[in-house]
């Protein structure tokens, strides 16, 4: 799946901002934050990303947002009491920036009702499997482990169990006889960047 070649104008019913607004939740490299921002540096997805959360200290997607321009926020869960703290603190930021979708881009935390509640429909996750097989952290490993011969990635609603929400998007990635978890995980990785911004692309046009 490729991004839309025709500009998808959308509809301003988003307040007084003249695009939607993305938050950016991380916890690691970062690769596909820095997929939706060249998709919106090219003209291909029309958005701006207000601001990235991450929780690890030393988390590279600090340096992508910074090569972006964009601010990057530390909220180390350490520093927290309880999960719910943790994702009321981050709503503070989000609305401080005025965020409308909630982008979670390799976000390795629970979240609880409180986040879900705060922005309903509109928290957006990525997982390297075709869901519903394959939940959790390590995926890509189950897939090598059971023997499939077809794994992939997967956009989807965020909802209070992990890896559960509406299915928005899926890509399909054949597994090759001699892969290695690094292989596997590279060629997941073309597929979320190029099906991430186009969904999100198109599910901003549907509910603006």
């Amino acid at each position: 799946m490729s991004l839309p070649e025709i500009l998808l104008e959308v509809p301003n019913s988003f307040g007084s901002s003249s695009m939607p607004i993305l938050g950016v939740l991380a916890s690691g490299s970062g690769s596909n934050l820095e997929a939706i921002a060249t998709a919106i540096h090219n003209g291909q997805l029309q958005a701006k990303i207000a601001v990235v959360i991450y929780n690890e200290p030393d988390a590279f997607v600090k340096h992508r947002a910074e090569k972006f321009g964009i601010p990057a926020i530390l909220v180390n869960h350490r520093d927290y009491k309880s999960r719910k703290s943790l994702d009321l603190a981050i709503i503070d930021i989000l609305n401080q920036y005025n965020v409308h979708l909630v982008i979670m881009a390799g976000w390795m935390r629970i979240v609880t009702q409180a986040l879900i509640d705060a922005f309903p429909e509109r928290i957006l996750n990525i997982h390297p499997s075709l869901l519903p097989s394959f939940k959790g952290i390590h995926a890509i490993e189950q897939a090598l482990n059971y023997g499939v011969k077809i794994t992939g990635c997967t956009v989807h609603l965020l909802s209070l169990e992990v890896d559960s929400g509406k299915i928005l998007q899926q890509a399909a990635v054949p597994i090759l006889p001699d892969d290695t978890l690094e292989d596997l995980q590279k060629r997941i990785q073309v597929q979320e960047h190029l099906i991430y911004p186009a969904t999100i692309a198109e599910y901003l046009q549907k509910i603006s």
